[in-house]
């Protein structure tokens, strides 16, 4: 049961990140118009992308501000995300698989 828990969190991180990475991707191709939102696929994705990564970026946002238009919150994001997984790795995961199995 331990395993199953470390995994499903591994697992949220690493989705979260990859999320945060395509909205930056896809924010990038709609701002030098290569893809626009009048296409109802990319309006989709977009919109999910949007909805599930909006949560962890916001806040930051409102603290980092702008860099010349480049919006820095999704490299801290990640990076932040990255720190939880490795502290959860090395503090948690032990003490889970330990008590769980």
């Amino acid at each position: 049961m331990g395993f199953a828990i470390v995994w499903l969190v591994n697992a949220v991180i690493s989705l979260m990140i990859w999320f945060i990475i395509a909205q930056a991707i896809l924010s990038w191709l709609v701002a030098f118009d290569v893809i626009n939102y009048r296409n109802r696929f990319v309006y989709s994705v977009g919109s999910f992308l949007d909805q599930i990564t909006r949560p962890l970026l916001e806040p930051f946002r409102r603290i980092i501000p702008s860099l010349g238009g480049i919006d820095v919150s999704p490299i801290v994001v990640i990076l932040l995300l990255q720190f939880a997984s490795v502290l959860f790795n090395r503090a948690a995961a032990p003490a889970l698989v330990g008590m769980l199995g």
